[in-house]
């Protein structure tokens, strides 16, 4: 099925302009098949990655058929996790921002429950929250489904493999029978198959089928970087690298505004583009770029598809694409007539999952890679300016009028040198240099910051006993939560039991995410651990390095 352009979507003018702000052109494969026949009423079981626009693939019908003027909840949403359930309720408030009258409450472990009772007394309309907190409201009688319309099961997949299946059974048989059940799942096993013919009425199966595509001849690499110093990262990594033709792809138009601004305002040759744009203008944009009078082009994959210029240097993913294929396609623009390309792409949190996906369907090895530091980028102006200074000795020309300049320097300055003057001008130059782009961000410091701060010890009730090394613990924590193993800190392995360091903001999600965590068959309990744990010492201390 072609992708849609929302603006053809039969929606109201109030989620149009939602999200057009968003920056949303046209819909993923996920929503193109999802959303009409969520409209008609259907229950739905939709097979889609992490990261393929889901939560607008059931967000927006769901928006458009509640009814505003009762205050009562009709849209029920269960997430695996409290980072998810975070994300996808803002999105829905990002969805819903110009529909008056509708509210979305996340619910979630970890949060003061007296606080979410004070929440539900403002009688959200959309409530999306983990399945044992929902379980703890119901319990309570603090939330109350009778006009429930509509339950999405996201991530069910994910939420069966963290133990749910119980409380998901618990929720399905309590809520009203006549209701529309929708269910996203990445993959679709017996258990699933199971709660669907359950809890579900004929449902529509739609599965995006994602094309298996290599990419030969582009070096990839993936940086971890905080959204507030993904600018500077671009910025150096433009300059260390010295590209003179790049393309950055943003997820919507608004971004790439934003960022074509930033680096306009850093002096960097950049130029947007996106469907918001008259044709007469992306052509314009389009003939400076290939003509390399550009440097820079910032884009969405929309305004992208008509690109064909064969010197591209390297592509960053701003953004990562919301679709495998959209990755292909992006940094297919680099590696073009037998030329060696590369590409970088930007990620932090969850999308560590996207990269993953990506990484198995195009068959291909995308490696970490550390920022540059500042110290690279002089180094590599430093270079380029004595390969600069070396062309103009051996053509003996260009310079020899300022031969004057320096005598000059040289008769009104005692014991100065012509080394000492080239030094000076060379300062001087790089001075300007360094002035023009960088900010001192917290770039360089994220890794460090994060081993020295904020850090929280977590208790695991396993331990060398059971045979247990560091390196298991950190490909679990890794492959099950949204945290880099880079960024773990010390894991002291004791006889029965072990300590592990994370970033305080990812504390919740590890102990999410390893609910569901075995060893040779046996599950292990993590819990934050207490103060007289943490200060234990081992002399059987482990520490991963």
């Amino acid at each position: 099925m072609e992708a849609i352009v929302f603006n053809e979507l039969n929606l109201s003018n109030e989620v149009r302009k939602a999200l057009n702000e968003m920056g949303f052109e046209e819909t993923t494969p996920i929503q193109s098949k999802a959303i009409p026949p969520i409209f008609e009423g259907k229950d739905i079981i939709g097979q889609a990655q992490t990261g393929t626009g889901k939560t607008c693939a059931f967000g927006i019908p769901a928006i458009e058929m509640l009814d505003p003027d009762i205050n009562a909840i009709q849209v029920l949403v269960l997430c695996p996790t409290r980072e998810l359930a975070i994300q996808v309720s803002e999105e829905l408030k990002n969805v819903s921002k110009f529909k008056r009258g509708i509210k979305v409450l996340p619910i979630y472990g970890g949060q003061s429950i007296d606080r979410q009772i004070m929440a539900l007394k403002g009688k959200p309309q959309i409530i999306v929250g983990t399945p044992g907190r929902v379980m703890d409201h119901m319990r309570r009688h603090t939330l109350k489904l009778a006009n429930l319309k509509m339950i999405i099961l996201d991530e069910a997949d994910e939420m069966l493999n963290m133990g749910f299946r119980e409380d998901i059974d618990t929720i399905l048989k309590e809520i009203p029978q006549n209701r529309q059940t929708l269910l996203f799942s990445a993959t679709m096993p017996k258990e699933i198959m199971d709660l669907t013919k359950l809890y579900q009425k004929d449902p529509v199966l739609i599965k995006t089928v994602h094309k298996e595509l290599t990419i030969p001849s582009i070096e990839q690499y993936y940086l971890e970087v905080r959204e507030s110093s993904k600018t500077e990262l671009l910025c150096r990594l433009i300059d260390a690298k010295n590209i003179k033709l790049g393309l950055v792809f943003c997820n919507t138009k608004r971004r790439v505004d934003e960022l074509t601004s930033a680096l306009q305002t850093r002096n960097y040759s950049a130029e947007a583009l996106h469907g918001d744009m008259k044709q007469s203008e992306r052509d314009r944009v389009m003939t400076k770029f290939r003509k390399g009078q550009i440097e820079i082009l910032v884009a969405t994959d929309v305004a992208a598809r008509g690109i064909d210029v064969n010197n591209i240097e390297a592509v960053f993913n701003y953004d990562i694409p919301n679709d495998e294929e959209y990755y292909v396609h992006r940094i297919g623009r680099t590696g073009r007539a037998g030329k060696t390309g590369v590409s970088y792409s930007f990620i932090f949190g969850r999308d560590i999952y996207k990269l993953k996906d990506i990484q198995r369907y195009t068959k291909s090895e995308i490696l970490p890679m550390n920022p540059p530091t500042i110290s690279d980028v002089e180094e590599v102006k430093l270079d380029a300016a004595i390969q600069e200074v070396l062309k103009l000795l051996e053509t003996s020309k260009g310079y020899t009028k300022y031969l004057s300049v320096i005598e000059k320097i040289l008769t009104e300055s005692d014991d100065t040198t012509t080394l000492d003057v080239a030094a000076a001008l060379f300062q001087l130059a790089f001075d300007d240099l360094d002035n023009k782009n960088y900010e001192y961000s917290d770039l360089d410091e994220d890794y460090t910051r994060y081993k020295k701060e904020g850090m929280v010890r977590l208790f695991m009730s396993i331990g060398s006993m059971d045979n247990i090394q560091p390196k298991n613990i950190v490909q679990s924590i890794a492959s099950k939560s949204s945290l880099s193993g880079k960024l773990i800190g010390e894991i002291d392995i004791h006889k029965n039991f072990t300590f592990v360091e994370v970033p305080a903001e990812f504390a919740d999600d590890v102990m999410d995410s390893m609910r569901s965590f075995t060893h040779h068959g046996r599950k292990v309990q993590i819990e934050r651990a207490a103060k007289r744990q943490g200060k234990k010492k081992s002399s059987q201390a482990s520490r991963r390095r």
